[in-house]
C-alpha cells in the first residue's frame, strides 16, 4: 500500500483559524484513489467558512452524522491531481492519469439506497450530501487525498438558459464569470453584467459581456452589499422572468414574497453540480469554448495557502478573480 509518512494539508478548527497540519495519510480502499493533488482553487464558500464558518462543517464539538468528521477538517474542494495508487476493485481509472474530483458525496458513499434525487440523477441534491473539503475526510488544500473512484473524471487531452434569452449576472467574481462564459456558450442573446470593482468589470468586458455597469453611485457597506445584490435582482427581473441564486450567505437576507408573486416572478438555488454537469463542461474546455485560464489570476504554494491565498483574496478580493493552490511549488 502506497502511503506517505504526513501529509500536509490546511485544516480549519474554527473561524477564523485555519492551520497547515501533518496528518496521517488515510488507507486507500477497494473502490477508492489516491491522488497527487495538482491544483486546487479557493472558492468563496472557503472564504466564507474562514470568515463565518463553521457554515458546512461540523459546529465544535459535533460530528457530521453522515461522514462521522469533526473538527477540525482539510479544506478545499475544487481539487486536480494525478492517480498515484488505487484500489483492486477500481477499473476504470490507471495509475499516471489526471482527473478532476467531483467532491459531492451521496448515498452511494454510505451504502444507501439511493433517495429520490439521486435517483433523478441530482446527487447535489442527495438528502446525505457532504463534500470532500467541507465535512468529509480529506480535502484539495493538502498534498493528496483519498476519494471515491467515481468522484473523478479523467481530464480530456488538451484539457440551462435557452438561445435568444437575455441574462443579468450581478457579480463578476469567479462563479460570476463562469455564468457568464456558460451563458455565452450556451447561446443567450445579450448578458449584462453588474460590478462594482473596476478589473473584475474589465475581466468580464474580455470574457463576452454586451454590457458593464457599476450600479454603485453611492458607498454601500460589506452588509448592506448581499441584501442589495437580492434586491437589485427583485427589480431587474421582467414579470415572469427567472432569478438563480448560487451564492451562500453567512447570514440571512430579507425577502418580501410579494415581489415574487404580484409579477410571477421565480426564484431558483443551486448548489454544486452533477456529474453531467461536469461532463458538460470538460467538453467544452476540450472544444476550447470556455477559457478558464484567463480566471487564473495567482497561483500560490500550500506553505502560504492562509497569507497568500486567503488573506491575500480578502485583502485584495478585486485584484483576483481565482487563486489556485499548488501543493508542489516551492
Amino acid at each position: 500500500m502506497l502511503k506517505s509518512e504526513g501529509v500536509l494539508s490546511l485544516r480549519f478548527h474554527s473561524r477564523g483559524d485555519l492551520q497547515l497540519d501533518t496528518v496521517r495519510p488515510l488507507p486507500c480502499g477497494p473502490d477508492e484513489v489516491r491522488l497527487k493533488i495538482a491544483y486546487c482553487g479557493i472558492c468563496g464558500t472557503d472564504i466564507h467558512e474562514f470568515q463565518g464558518g463553521p457554515i458546512f462543517p461540523p459546529q465544535p464539538g459535533s460530528k457530521n452524522q453522515f461522514t462521522e468528521v469533526e473538527l477540525p477538517v482539510t479544506m478545499g474542494h475544487e481539487m486536480s491531481g494525478t492517480v498515484i495508487e488505487k484500489g483492486p476493485a477500481v477499473q476504470d481509472l490507471d495509475v499516471g492519469q489526471e482527473v478532476c474530483v467531483n467532491p459531492s458525496l451521496d448515498d452511494r458513499h454510505f451504502g444507501a439506497d439511493p433517495c429520490p434525487s439521486c435517483q433523478a440523477g441530482r446527487i447535489n441534491l442527495c438528502k446525505r450530501w457532504c463534500c470532500y473539503g467541507l465535512n468529509a475526510n480529506g480535502g484539495g488544500f493538502s498534498e493528496e487525498i483519498v476519494v471515491k473512484s467515481y468522484n473523478c473524471l479523467v481530464l480530456p487531452e488538451g484539457v440551462s438558459p435557452k438561445a435568444g434569452q437575455d441574462a443579468l449576472v450581478l457579480g463578476a467574481g469567479p462563479i460570476g464569470l463562469a455564468i457568464l462564459l456558460g451563458l455565452r456558450a450556451q447561446g443567450v442573446n445579450k448578458v449584462v453584467v453588474s460590478e462594482v470593482a473596476e478589473q473584475r468589470a474589465l475581466q468580464a468586458k474580455k470574457f463576452g459581456a454586451d454590457m458593464v455597469v457599476n450600479p454603485l453611485k453611492n458607498a454601500v457597506t460589506a452588509n448592506d452589499r448581499l441584501q442589495s445584490t437580492l434586491d437589485t435582482a427583485l427589480a431587474a427581473t421582467k414579470p415572469g422572468g427567472t432569478i438563480f441564486n448560487v451564492a451562500i450567505h453567512e447570514k440571512p437576507l430579507m425577502l418580501n414574497l410579494n415581489d415574487i408573486a404580484i409579477l410571477e416572478k421565480k426564484l431558483l438555488g443551486g448548489i454544486c453540480y452533477t456529474h453531467e454537469d461536469w461532463e458538460r463542461v470538460l467538453d467544452a474546455l476540450k472544444k476550447g469554448d470556455l477559457p478558464f485560464e484567463q480566471m487564473i489570476t495567482a497561483i500560490v504554494p500550500l506553505k502560504d495557502v492562509v497569507h497568500g491565498g486567503f488573506q491575500e483574496l480578502i485583502r485584495n478580493k478585486a485584484a483576483h478573480v481565482k487563486i489556485l493552490i499548488q501543493p508542489t511549488a516551492a
